[in-house]
This record gives structure tokens, sequence and C-alpha cells, in this order.
């Protein structure tokens, strides 16, 4: 037990669909002063912090910069970045705290979406020769996958309208989903293709927010009684960025860092599964090896709310949530980044700590 890490708190804004208000330093310090105070540890206490985030969201390069005015920044603080969704900022994190000089860290990660089109945003990532001019965005790109999947006999569109339906109504008892209207699997069937075979519903909604987390060593836990969800096991995988050279029915690189995490070592409970497109939840399902009794989203999801590059440090942060709250006894929490599951992190966390 002498490298095992917990997760001690979670904080979260409650989302929006367009903040017109806080900039990154107001959008950041209140949910880092909640996770703070959750986990009863101070600025003293913390060794190191990272964040997650992305330029292109806000539109000027090292945005970032300005959300550390959200922190207690002096005396010097040891800082780091990812431009990447919070979750990986996580395991940066987890693989600091392993070195065993300090006891606490800070995570945290904040996104605005509204702000311009998220799908031309998005678009700007892809190869500028080949794929830019044609458009091709997030939700294409998912629409593509979700059509193979539909071909392949694995998904239909009352399936996918079933777990929007789930979704969405689980969320309405979730004060940080932004989708609380519950829907019934005909209305949803009844909305029009944003991409055939997708949905409004069946996609992730446009979400402002951000969220931190807390994480310290065993031992400071323990010497100081706090109650955590341990680290078990913790991976992350990368698939190419063409679509066309990779199966799009099957996640290969969420069944690789499933099982370098551990997944399948023992039952799990709850799993948070970071899938912004309906489709893509039975996708992870099977690439985890999750069966019927596992309890899925039951936060809601990235269907409920999606604030970008926060959505998957939210599904670790739920997950923790219902181990520390005594919900469950092992949970499983992903994260993904690209087109149509290009990367994938799996994370494992148990309320007792890794032997």
């Amino acid at each position: 037990m002498s490298d095992s890490i917990c997760v001690l708190s979670f904080a979260q804004q409650l989302p929006s669909r367009r903040d017109r208000v806080r900039d990154e330093a107001e959008m950041v310090q209140p949910v880092v002063t909640a996770a703070l105070e959750a986990a009863r540890v101070g600025w003293d206490d913390v060794g190191f912090v990272c964040s997650g985030s992305a330029d292109y969201l806000v539109g000027r390069p090292f945005s970032f910069v300005a959300a550390v005015d959200g922190l207690r920044a002096f005396p010097p603080i040891r800082e780091s970045h990812v431009e990447m969704d919070g979750a990986f900022a996580f395991y940066e994190a987890w693989v600091r705290l392993l070195a065993g000089d300090i006891d606490v860290a800070l995570v945290f990660a904040f996104g605005k979406s509204s702000l311009g089109s998220l799908p031309e945003v998005l678009n700007a990532r892809h190869d500028p020769y080949y794929v830019q001019p044609l458009g091709f965005d997030s939700i294409s790109a998912a629409a593509m996958q979700a059509q193979a999947t539909v071909d392949a006999g694995l998904c239909d569109e009352r399936t996918m309208a079933s777990v929007a339906v789930r979704s969405i109504a689980d969320g309405a008892s979730n004060p940080y989903a932004l989708r609380r209207r519950t829907r019934t699997v005909e209305e949803v069937l009844a909305e029009p293709y944003l991409a055939e075979p997708l949905r409004r519903s069946t996609c992730a909604p446009i979400t402002d927010g951000a969220a931190a987390i807390v994480l310290a060593r065993g031992e400071f836990a323990r010497s100081r009684g706090l109650r955590g969800a341990y680290v078990e096991g913790i991976d992350h995988r990368i698939e190419p960025s063409s679509m066309g050279v990779r199966d799009l029915t099957r996640s290969v690189s969420t069944a690789l860092a499933g099982e370098r995490a551990g997944v399948s070592r023992g039952p799990v409970d709850v799993a948070e599964l970071h899938a912004p497109f309906a489709h893509q939840e039975g996708i992870l399902m099977r690439a985890l090896g999750l069966g019927d009794g596992v309890r899925v989203n039951p936060s809601g999801g990235a269907l409920a709310a999606n604030p970008v590059m926060v959505a998957g440090l939210t599904r670790i942060g739920e997950a923790a949530n219902r181990v520390i709250r005594g919900e469950a006894r092992r949970a499983v929490a992903h994260a993904t980044a690209g087109d149509a599951l290009q990367q994938n992190l799996v994370c494992v966390l148990s309320e007792v700590p890794r032997a």
C-alpha cells in the first residue's frame, strides 16, 4: 500500500449552455476552493497542480495561464498543464504523486464550448489539406461510427434512443446535468437528424463548465482520517487519427487500457463512461467487458452535460464520489479524446487501497 493514491474530493460548476459572464479564472476559483474544502486540506498541503483545457476553444494561445489567476499562485506553485481533457491531467498528477515526495495534488479543468461554432472549431484539429476542407467534425465522425455499428448489427436507432432516454432521466436527478427534461423513445426517434443516424438527444449538448479533483497519497489520507476512493489501476491508449485505418465498431484502445487498469480483476458496481454519442456506450461496454449488472452513467453521463475538456474528469469524479459515499465498492471511469473514440483513458477506483 506504499504507493496507493486516492481521490479525496470532487467539485464541479453548475453547467450552462452559454456562460456569458465568467472568464477562465472565475470558472476555476469556485470549484478549486470547493474541492479543497471538501477534501479538508489547505493550499499548504498541495504539492502539485495540473490542469486540462484547450486553447482552441477560447481562440487565443496560452489561455490556461489566465486560469492560474483562480489559484493561490504565491508563493510559486509547481504547476503543469495538458492540452486535453482534465482526465489526462489527472493521470499526470497520479504519476507525480507516485514519486513519493509530495502528499497532495490538485487537478482542475475548464471549457467554454459556446464561444464559437464547436463543430468548426473541432474541425481545425484535422489534416489541413485532405480533411479540413470537407468540413469534417466530431458529429460527422460519430455519425460514420454509428452507421458502422448499425451495419454490423451491433446497434440500431431505437437502442440509441433508449440510451439517450435513460441518460437524460438519470440526469434529471443530478443538479449538475444540463439536460433535465425527460423524453420518451418515440420522442427521440421523432427528432430530425443532425447527421444520420444521430439525432439531437443522442448527441451530447454544448456545455460550458469546470471541475476539480483533489488526490492524495494513501498514507496522508489515513493519517488525517480522510476517506477516499483509491486508484486501483489507470491507463490510457491511443489509436490512429485517420478513421479509415481502424475498425470503428470496436475500441481497441479502450480494451487495452481497461486490461492494463485491471477492470476484470473484480466485480464492477458503477461505470461512468465518457460517451458523447449514444451508440458509443455499447462500444465501450463491450471493450471493457461490462455486463448487465453494472450501473452505467447514473449521473446522466455526457448526454446530460458535456463541457469539452471537463467531461472526462467529471466521469472520474462522479465514479469516485460513488465509492466515497459507499454507494459502490468498485467503480470504473472512462474518458475519451479525439474523433470516434480515438484516445481513451480507463481508471478503476476502489474503497480499499491497492494491495
